[in-house]
């Protein structure tokens, strides 16, 4: 399987032809991203992983893409995804299915807490082929799988440095990637990132940065 890692938390995975989009969001490369894509996966409904005018467009413009996502992404869409809402479904945390081929399993229900005045929304993490694992805005560990390859939210208004390595450590996955890094300068991305790249040696993970554009097979 191919992941493409895109600005922020998009990321493209590509397997035998088929091509799964995990978080379209305003921060990203769509044009890109999305070019040929079957199927499409939204952890929740924040701008930032969900570009609404975008995505509905596209669902709009090709009629053979699903697109999985929490009930309140869904409701976000609302009226303008048309005759595309039977192409729409709605996850929560503990479920199975396949997306356009891929064998997809979910994990958790809720974003991060951010502020106990700004409420919160759902969120689903997702786990591709058993191999890799995107889990939004949110430290929800799946428990009791071995994970190949990891994305981790390096940096959110809803996390400390502290969190972000305990996410790493508790998953253990061989593999990991940065996610939701836009908010950072490149100083401290630079800081984080070092963090998890020793952090990471001790306890069994290799960290790799991913540029934006970057590929790499898992």
């Amino acid at each position: 399987m191919l992941l493409t890692k895109f600005t922020h938390s998009c990321v493209r995975l590509e397997q035998d032809g088929v091509v799964l989009v995990i978080d379209p969001g305003s921060f990203s490369e769509l044009d890109e991203a999305l070019d040929g894509a079957a199927a499409i996966l939204v952890t929740h409904e924040h701008a930032d992983h969900l570009d609404q005018d975008r995505v509905v467009a596209f669902l709009t413009a090709n009629p053979s893409v699903e697109l999985w996502a929490p009930q309140g992404a869904i409701d976000a869409l609302g009226s303008a995804v048309g005759d595309a809402a039977d192409r729409i479904h709605a996850v929560g945390g503990g479920e199975e299915f396949s997306a356009a081929g891929l064998a997809v399993r979910t994990f958790g229900d809720q974003h991060a807490l951010i502020h106990p005045l700004i409420p919160i929304t759902g969120n689903v993490g997702y786990l591709v082929e058993d191999s890799l694992y995107h889990p939004g805005d949110s430290f929800t560990v799946p428990d009791g799988i071995q994970v190949e390859a990891l994305l981790i939210p390096v940096h959110a208004p809803w996390s400390k440095l502290e969190e972000v390595l305990d996410f790493m450590i508790s998953v253990r996955a061989p593999r990991a990637f940065q996610l939701h890094e836009a908010l950072l300068s490149d100083v401290g991305l630079g800081l984080v990132e070092g963090h998890l790249t020793r952090l990471g040696a001790r306890y069994g993970t290799s960290f790799e940065h991913l540029s934006t554009g970057e590929s790499v097979d898992l």
